[in-house]
Parts: structure tokens; sequence; C-alpha cells
């Protein structure tokens, strides 16, 4: 096809249009790209990107909370306007570091990613350590028993436990930080190549200064943020990967400024920089930069940050701005928010009321002691086994002895050392190994393992892992979670005319289009349909007034971007793949549609593109760029055609596309357009209109002129460019529309019939077209023909009013006619939700929406999704979970009680900001219904058990108090009573925790049903904390007093007395755990039955050593039938009440869980029975035959 094609404007162009000669310098610059020529200076606009959607995601992160969501337009737009104010910047002297930093004290580029050195590591792990309260309360019972009044245990015994505890922590602790010491130490000795003395030397990375030269060569790691002096290419252009610092693996191009280009001995450069101090914002940069007493304007297509790569570029060379621990990389260095699971913040109020529970306890035993004192005050001085005078010495005294309040207050203090694992210190440790078991099962499912990209599913917080198994509300994304985020063109409407038809590979080849160069094949990476009108048209009415209108469409997608084509090697040596790397994945379809069809966008440089059109190779100048922000929704080019005409593409969406084009041209085009823009939506396909105009050499002058003032504009700028853009894009005349499908995940409707089932509200918040949203709604069996729908869209608080108030009429009415909720679905727009958001219309917006079982929410911005998850978050006591794949869902993902990223095609900023990752949406019904239900289950289990298990040792020390004149002293061995919780008892709830299972996978998966029991807290209750504490009562009255009846009239000592309970206790948690266990396995048998083993062995070696009371005790005390008369009387005793409590509520009052854990014991036994017969009937068959 001959350059004809390029001068068809149509109706696009006035009479007196004239041709522009246009021969830029090979050269692009951001944000303002210029170009000379010998009679015109050329402005390349490129507008800086504080408004992009990456760009809010960013403020959001730094956000403290969700307001103002009403003003966010009005605040992006005060983001757009920033100046750089004295005060908030930084002088950088270009090639003189010493210069530079005799004045600031600017970071050097050293950093350091580790917590603590040498002489920090004890003092600050103890102190955040101690942030736990549970530890300082142990700390003080240490302290206490260190005092002669109150000294109950030996002094190493009583600090023992807390001593392992914060030993096994700080041994954690310090062997990270040793993995964070050593990754710093390799980071900082790594090799740079610095400008010293006019030539470039290689130094360390930390040593490197703000102000020196470093150059990069291809492939290399950027040691500091950078700003860009010169590239090996001509024009200045350089291209980056930034995988390390948001995740995404395409192409980004940075240039640098034509000023320091023009300069040949990069070595003796000098200037100063004025820049902003150091900020954690990624996407923006402002600065000025004075160059041979010239000033230019530097933004962020002129910064390389710290962690980039340098790629298809042989070398840059740049000046140093920020260092070290000043980079925006390392300024964002910090993880996602904090979060405490749901279970956790519910049991410490138990812990409180435990807390109250042992003060109650010791102001018994201190009392009742006053009481004693006073009923005795005659008797002390020589009563037997107390004696208050000492009469060892000539001067006879009162041995320890102080008045008789005195000895209330230090019984109290007493009783509290005493009874002080009330308080289960073993419990956080317990919770954590547990979490850390259940996130090793989580990662190594092969049920949420994604094959085609070979990810597992990933634990990035183990703090909230029972949460999985509570949560009522679901918030997910659409595109890239939902859907897969991998565009393919399926339809285009061009000038009015919709072409959906039959699609074909393109003349039938089934390689697809390819053209040659340089002797090689070469084609599209991906393969696109092609629809077989277009190509007809394309090939045999090429001069034709519709087959102009074509190309300008189709030369539209394949300029209209900021794609990097690159080459790739495949297994024929005589043929490439051309991959074009996007920013979007909307923008990449578009231009493998257009190569598809033949206009195959070859190269890109800083000046020009080359596309090959048909086979007739054709160059067009880049004489300006607009890139796409969050406000205008659309982005521009102004091209330089072959012909010498100047050409502005625009592509948009539909919502302020129409608004800058000029209807009243091509009305008849524009009406079917947005016709077929509906029919497209209609069936889930995202759209985008595009439309162009021709500038003559008047409008093209004007805006050259207004682009240079606005980036020569050191305050305001980003503002001015912005106006300039906007003023550009109008009057467009109509090129037409494209539809791209992004196909549903696989598994999806499934996957969320599933979650419904389980009583899970799913609601999909997205930026995508209303029509658009419904139409995914309905293929992923989120809407369904029998729901009635509520739509608002409205654009006025009074508006928004009205509505809310007619769909409650709606919504009461259908629930007091007894119609199922279930049927009622809200749809509502961003722009409603700008005006209920944070006012007083939200509350009546909570009560509609929880009337509904689903709630789609469309067009809305990413502070809009976190403030729809706060709406629910401060009204209700529901667990919420986030789940999206963008920078754009960061905010929501933080927001929710469980935050899950999803690893697809747009980075991995939700992956990092989350608590949770997985590849694929339908992961989310194993990860709920199955883990999340097994988590729960178990550690709220666990919690009841450990406060269980404390409670019966301490009440019992608690009966003996009362029957040994409240002196305290315990019968039980002190070590004894420290290894109790800590070897005797902790293994087996440990193990417990993490592999038993109350119901198996199938089951779950099969009764989405049983999800529900988490909903309902029925694992963890203050019913099940009140009958665990009644048990723990009757069970320490038991093993206290039926030895004690036993051997009432006998002369058994203290200490056999008290390995009896020792043993006694041990015996019965265990086989009190024993009787909750479902699923046996070895581990859990080898833990359990272990223990007991354990705990005789270690009751037989404390006797045996001599200087330790009770030498020899056990040996005494298991000669005689009493002995094992009382252990097992104690334990059926103690058990009988729990085993017939549990058989009368399996029988008469079953939960879901008890029922479905019966019906899997008679399906087994009728599988087992039915696998029997088979193999007798197979027995007869092989006995008759032979």
């Amino acid at each position: 096809m001959n350059s004809d094609h390029s001068s068809s404007t149509t109706e696009m162009s006035s009479d007196d249009t004239k041709n522009v000669d246009l021969q830029p310098q090979k050269h692009i610059e951001g944000p303002i790209r210029s170009y000379n020529s010998s009679s015109h200076r050329y402005i390349l606009l490129n507008p800086l990107r504080e408004n992009s959607v990456k760009e809010v995601g960013v403020i959001e992160l730094g956000s403290k909370g969700v307001r103002s969501y009403g003003s966010y337009r009005k605040s992006n737009m005060s983001m757009s306007r920033r100046e750089i104010r004295d005060e908030d910047s930084r002088l950088v002297y270009v090639n003189d570091p010493v210069k530079s930093n005799e004045s600031f004290a600017f970071a050097g580029n050293s950093v350091r990613t580790s917590k603590y050195s040498v002489l920090t590591f004890l003092p600050r792990n103890l102190f955040e350590q101690f942030h736990r309260v549970a530890y300082v309360y142990f700390l003080i019972i240490a302290v206490l028993n260190q005092l002669p009044q109150l000294a109950v245990f030996g002094r190493f015994a009583s600090i023992l436990p807390l001593s392992l505890v914060l030993l096994v922590t700080a041994i954690k602790d310090g062997y990270e930080d040793w993995r964070r010491h050593r990754s710093d130490r390799v980071e900082n000795n790594r090799l740079s190549s610095v400008l010293v003395n006019n030539t470039f030397e290689q130094k360390k990375w930390k040593d490197i200064q703000v102000g020196d030269i470093i150059k990069f060569s291809a492939n290399e790691t950027i040691s500091c943020d950078i700003v860009l002096l010169s590239t090996s290419d001509p024009t200045g252009v350089a291209y980056i990967e930034t995988i390390n610092i948001d995740g995404e693996s395409n192409l980004k191009t940075r240039y640098a400024k034509q000023e320091t280009l023009r300069i040949k001995e990069i070595e003796k450069i000098s200037g100063v920089i004025q820049c902003e101090k150091p900020n954690r914002n990624i996407y923006v940069f402002l600065g000025n930069m004075e160059i041979d007493q010239k000033q230019t304007t530097l933004g962020p297509s002129n910064i390389v940050l710290r962690g980039c790569v340098l790629k298809n570029t042989n070398w840059a060379v740049g000046v140093v701005v920020y260092t070290g621990m000043e980079t925006k990389v390392m300024l964002n260095n910090s993880g996602a928010q904090s979060k405490r699971s749901h279970l956790e913040a519910r049991m410490n109020k138990e812990i409180i009321f435990l807390s109250f529970f042992l003060v109650v306890l010791c102001s018994i035993v201190s009392i009742l002691a006053g009481v004693w004192l006073r009923r005795h005050r005659d008797e002390l001085d020589n009563m037997p086994f107390y004696r208050r005078k000492d009469y060892s010495g000539e001067d006879v005294d009162n041995y320890k002895y102080y008045g008789w309040w005195w000895e209330i207050f230090f019984t109290f203090l007493m009783s509290v050392i005493v009874f002080q694992i009330m308080i289960p210190i073993a419990l956080y440790i317990s919770m954590e190994l547990v979490r850390l078991g259940q996130a090793y099962f989580m990662i190594r499912d092969g049920n949420m393992y994604d094959g085609s990209t070979d990810s597992r599913f990933q634990c990035r917080a183990l703090n909230v892992n029972e949460d999985l198994g509570q949560i009522k509300y679901v918030f997910s994304d659409k595109t890239g979670t939902l859907t897969e985020n991998k565009m393919e063109f399926q339809y285009a409407s061009i000038f009015g005319v919709d072409y959906s038809g039959e699609k074909t590979e393109f003349y039938g080849e089934q390689g697809g289009y390819y053209v040659q160069v340089d002797g090689l094949i070469v084609r599209p990476k991906m393969k696109v349909h092609v629809d077989r009108d277009l190509v007809r048209l394309l090939k045999s009415e090429s001069d034709t007034k519709i087959g102009k209108q074509i190309y300008d469409f189709f030369l539209a997608l394949a300029s209209c971007n900021t794609i990097v084509p690159i080459l790739m090697d495949t297994s024929n040596p005589a043929e490439k793949l051309i991959d074009y790397q996007a920013e979007s994945p909307d923008e990449q379809a578009l231009v493998y549609a257009a190569a598809a069809h033949g206009f195959m966008l070859i190269e890109r440089t800083s000046g020009h593109i080359v596309i090959d059109i048909l086979g007739d190779r054709q160059r067009f100048n880049v004489l300006g760029m607009h890139e796409f922000d969050s406000e205008r929704k659309r982005m521009s080019v102004i091209l330089g055609c072959p012909d010498n005409r100047v050409k502005v593409f625009v592509k948009g969406a539909d919502t302020t596309m129409f608004n800058v084009i000029d209807k009243s041209k091509n009305t008849d085009a524009v009406t079917e357009t947005e016709r077929h823009l509906h029919s497209y939506s209609s069936v889930g396909l995202r759209t985008l209109v595009m439309g162009m105009k021709s500038l003559n050499s008047h409008e093209f002058e004007q805006w050259r002129s207004s682009c240079e003032v606005a980036s020569n504009a050191l305050k305001g700028r980003a503002g001015l460019l912005k106006e300039v853009a906007i003023n550009l894009e109008t009057n467009l005349s109509i090129l037409g529309a494209s539809g791209i499908e992004d196909k549903l995940q696989q598994g999806v409707p499934e996957a969320i019939e599933s979650l419904r089932m389980a009583n899970i509200k799913v609601w999909v918040l997205t930026g995508d077209k209303q029509e658009t949203a419904i139409s995914i709604g309905y293929s992923s069996k989120l809407l369904t023909s029998t729901m009635t729908q509520i739509v608002i869209n409205n654009n006025s608080t009074e508006s928004c009013r009205r509505s809310l108030e007619e769909a409650l009429i709606i919504s009461r009415k259908a629930i007091t006619s007894g119609a199922n909720a279930s049927l009622l679905a809200l749809i509502i727009d961003g722009t409603s939700l700008v005006y209920i958001l944070d006012s007083e219309l939200e509350e009546q917006l909570f009560e509609l929406a929880s009337k509904c079982a689903v709630v789609l929410c469309c067009r809305v911005a990413p502070l809009q999704k976190a403030a729809i998850v706060m709406l629910i978050k401060k009204r209700t006591d529901d667990l919420t979970l986030a789940i999206g794949d963008g920078a754009n869902d960061v905010s929501m993902i933080q927001m929710a009680d469980v935050g899950i990223g999803i690893s697809g095609q747009e980075g991995r900023q939700a992956v990092m900001a989350s608590d949770f990752a997985m590849a694929q949406f339908r992961f989310l019904v194993p990860l709920l219904l199955v883990h999340g239900h097994w988590n729960y289950q178990r550690m709220g289990y666990m919690i009841l058990y450990n406060f269980y298990r404390n409670a019966v040792f301490v009440v019992v020390l608690f009966w003996y108090a009362l029957y040994t004149a409240f002196t305290l002293t315990s019968a039980i061995n002190e070590w004894n009573s420290v290894l109790y919780t800590l070897v005797y008892t902790s293994v087996p709830t440990i193990v417990v925790g993490i592999l038993d299972k109350d119901l198996s996978r199938t089951s779950l998966l099969k009764y989405p049903q049983l999800y529900a029991s988490g909903q309902k807290q029925e694992s963890y209750n203050s019913k099940l904390f009140w009958l665990t504490i009644a048990d723990t009562l009757w069970q320490s009255v038991v093993v206290f007093f039926v030895p004690l009846l036993a051997y009432r009239k006998s002369d058994i000592d203290g200490p056999s007395i008290g390995d009896l309970w020792t043993l006694a206790v041990v015996f019965l948690v265990n086989l009190h755990l024993a009787m909750d266990v479902v699923t046996w396995t070895w581990i859990i048998h080898a833990s359990i039955w272990g223990s007991i083993v354990v705990t005789i062995i270690c009751v037989i070696i404390i006797d045996v050593i001599p200087i330790l009371p009770g030498y020899w005790a056990i040996f005494h005390l298991a000669g005689d039938g009493k002995f094992w008369f009382c252990l097992i009387g104690i334990i059926v005793a103690s058990l009988i009440p729990r085993f017939v409590v549990k058989t009368l509520v399996q029988h008469y009052r079953p939960s879901d869980v008890q029922i479905a854990g019966e019906a899997e014991k008679f399906t087994d036994l009728i599988e087992s029975r039915n696998a029997e017969v088979e193999m007798n009937l197979l027995d007869d068959i092989c006995h008759n035959k032979y």
C-alpha cells in the first residue's frame, strides 16, 4: 500500500490544510520531548504521570484512613499541580560529590535491611519481645520469686520457662537478622563504574555518593536513583525493567535530556540539579537542571530508580541524586500493615477473665491465711511447721514474720507465683508453631498449585490463618481476578460499521501474518484471528473511502501506545517472533490485532516508529505523546506522516471520548458506534473508542508553542501540560471502537456458586463499564436471571438519596412478602458512591447492601474500593476478605481482615501487599472451605485446651493450699511444675493443632454449607469457654480429693502424693485430648502416648536425684495398690461427665459438622463392606475358574 493512505483525512481536515515539513532529530525525552530542524523547533509532550492509576495506588498506600472519597477528583488535580519549594528541595552538583555533600547531610549508598547490630541485639530484641503483656507478667513473677520473703520455687526453676521462650524467639530473630546482614553485605559490596578524575573506575556500591556520575551496561542493576545524562541510543532513550520495584516485567522507557546529550565529553560535564527531597512515591519526580547556564526541567521519565535493570540498551550514564536509605525503593521497603486475627483478639478477652480468676484465687488464699493467723495468733510462736520465733541464736526474734497485714500481702504475691501458669505462656509459641505447620500444608496443597505458571500458594502473613475459616464477605476485583487479564481482540466497529463476523487466519496462512525484515521472517508472538470482511477490504479496496477509514483505524491501534517491540529467537534461525512489551494487556491486545491485520509495529525509537503496512514499511515521526491518566482516561499521539501531514490519534474510554468527539461531523457513525459499544459491553467485552484529527501548520505551531511554555514552567508544570493535552484532544472525528475479550478464569462460576452456598457474600468492585460488569456477573453465576436488580446511577446527593430510599422500600417489601433476599442484587456506579460514601447516606447504603445477596460496584476508584470494605467493617463484626491482582487493589487488600493477591498479568503490587497469594480465583474454594475450616477448628480447640490444661493444674494447687494452712507449700516438685507446660503436655496440642481433621476434604467441598460453622463461631465461643471452665473445676476436684480420701489415714508424704497428682493430671489431659481427636495418624499417636511415657521417665529421673525433695518417692508409691486405684479412678471419674455430655449432644442436638462426620464414617463402612463383597466374588470366580 502506498503513502496515499496516509493522506486520507476525509472530513477530518480543512481545505486549507498545508503540508508541514517535519524532520526531527532522533531524540525523545520526558516529560518534554524536543526536536530541532532548520526552520522549526518541535515539542514532544509526555506529561508527568502524577495522576496515573499507579500513582493513585501509591498515594493510598501512604494514607492513614479512607476519608474524603467524595473529593477524589479534586485531590488528584491538586497532586498534579505540585511545585518544588526551596525548603522542600535539595541541590546536587553534577560530577562534584564533594561539594554536593559538604553542605548537606545526604545519606551514603550503604543500605541496611537488618534490625540489629551486635550491641543492640540483646536490648532491642528483649524490648520487642516484652511488648507481649504475658511476657511482662511472667517476668514480674520471676522477679518476685527471687525475693527471700516470697521464694516459693527455686530461683533457677522460676525463671526457666520465660528464659526458654525468650531464648527460642531470640535465636529465631537472630538467625533471620543474620541472613539480612549477609544479604546487605553482598548488596553493598557490588561494583559499579563511577567517574573518578575523568575516567570510569570500579567502585563499591556503599562508597557511591550524591553527585557521582555512574555508567551502567546492559543487564546491569542500577545502584542508586539517578538522573539520566546520556545513553548508547543517539536519541537518549533507555529501556529499563522495574520488576524489583513494582513487580512488572514489561520494559519501560526513560530519557536523557537533550541539553546533556549535546555534550560530547560527558566526563567534563558540570551543572546543578534542584530536585525534591526523598519521598516514597516511585511514580513522581520533580526537578530542574542547569547545564551550561541553561535551565531545563526534569520529570519521572528522566530518573531511573535503584533496583531497575538496564535492558536493550548498551550503556547509560547518569548522575546520582538519591542514595542508600533515601532511594525510593528503600523508602518503600516496609511490609504490609500488621493484622491480628479475630480469634486472637477474642482470646485476649478470655485471658483477661483468667487473670481476674487468678486474682480471685489468690485473694481467697490470702484472706483465709489472714483469718487463720488471727485465729491462731496465740500459738504462732511454737506451732509446728510454722513457728514464728527463731531460737537458733542468742537473741530470740521473729522468723520471717512481718505482721498480720504484711503476711496477707506476701501470701497474695506468693499465690500469684504458685498459680502463675493460669496464664498460658506456652500458648503464644504453640499458636505460632501451629500456624507455621498449617502454612506448610497450605503451601504444599496440590489443589492450589497452578501448573501453567508454576505458582504455588504463598503464605505472606501467618497471624490470620484461622480467620480464613470465618469469612462472611468477599470483595473481588474483576479484571485479572475473575478474568484471566489476557486480552484478545474480538470485534471492531469502524466508522459505524460492525465487524464482528467470521474469524479466520490472515490470508489463510497457518502461522498468521508475517513480514520480512533483513531476510528474516518476523511474526507476532501472539496469534489473533482476523475478520474476513476486514481482510477483504484491506486487500481489495484500499483506495476507497471505506478502505482509508479502515487504514486510519488500524494505524491508530498500531501507533497510539507506548509499546516496545522486541525480537525473540525461535527454533528456526530464519524466523523471529516479535513480542510487544506493554504497560497494560489492553494496549498489547490492540497492537497484536493491528499486526494480525497487516499493520505490524516493527520499530520504536525516541523520535519515530516504523510500521509495516501490508508489506509497505513506513516511518512515522512521533512529534508528541500525551500518555493516559486517570482524569482524562485517554491518551493521544501526534504523528508526522510520510506525506508530511500531522495527525493526532486518540483512544480512551467511551465516557470521555464522546465528550471530545465532534458528533456533528458524522452523526450516523457516532450513533452506530454507541450502539455497537453497548452490544459489545453486553457480552462482556472491554471497549475503547478511537478518534483522530489533522493539524494544519497554524494549529500545530499553536500546540508546539503552548507545550513549550508549559514544559519550561518551573511552577505548576504538570497541570499546565495536562491543560495542553486537553486543549489538543478536542473536535475529534470518530474512527471506531474495539471490543476486547477478557475471558473468565477456569472454575470461576463454580467457585462463586460454592462460596454462595457457604453463606459467603461476594461483592465485585471493578473499574469497568456497568454493562461489561453485568455481563461478567451473569457468566460467572454471580447474577442469575431470577434476581431483581436494583441499579443506582446518579450524579447528585439528592438523586442518590431518592434512589436509596426507593431501593430500601423494594427490599423491605421483598422480605416482608416472604421473598428470598438472595434474589436481590445491587448494582451501583462510582459516581453515585462519590456522593454516598463519607456522608449521611452511608447508613442507607449499608442497610440496602446487607439485604442483597450480590453487590456489583462499577467504575469505582481504588480509594472507593477501600471505602466499601470499611463500610462493612465499621458496622458489623463479620470478617472480610479482599482479593485482587493490580496496584489499584492494594488499598482494598490492606483494608480487609484478610487480603489475597492474585499473581497475574498486572505485576506483583497486590501480591506484595497481601496476606496470602495464589494464581487463580478458584483456589479460594479449597483455601476457605477446606484449609480455612480446618485452621479455625484446630486453633479454636487448641486455645480452649491450653486454658483447660493449665487451669486444672492450678486449681489442684489451690485445693492443696486450702488444706495446708494457706502456706502455699507445694507437694508437687518444682521441676515437675516447670516441665508440665514445657514438656509433659505441650507437644500433643501442637501436633493435633496441625494435623487433626474433623472432616475430610471431600465432605467440606461437597457440602459448602459446613463452612458456616466458622461464621457461627462454633469452635470457639463464650459458651464453650464456660463449659471448659466448669469441666476444669470438676476434674480438679476429682484429681485432688480422690487421693486425699484414699490416703487420708496413711502416712504418705507430700512428694509422693505430689507425684501421684502430677501423673494423674498428665494422664488426664492427654486422654482428654485423645477423646477429641478425629483423624488419628501415627504422629498424633506418638505425640500423645509419647508425652505420657516422657512424663513417667522424667518423674523417675527427678525422684532418683538425692539432692531434690522426694528421693525415691515414685518407687514407694507405685508399689502400693492404692496408687493404681487412684490413677484409674481419677481418669474414669474425671472423663465420665465429659463423655456423657458429648454423647448426649451428639445424639440429640448434633451440629452440621458432627452429622457430616457420622456420614463419613457410615460411607467408609459401606465402601469397606462393598469392597469386601467384591473381593469375595473375585475369589469365587478365581476358584471356579481354576
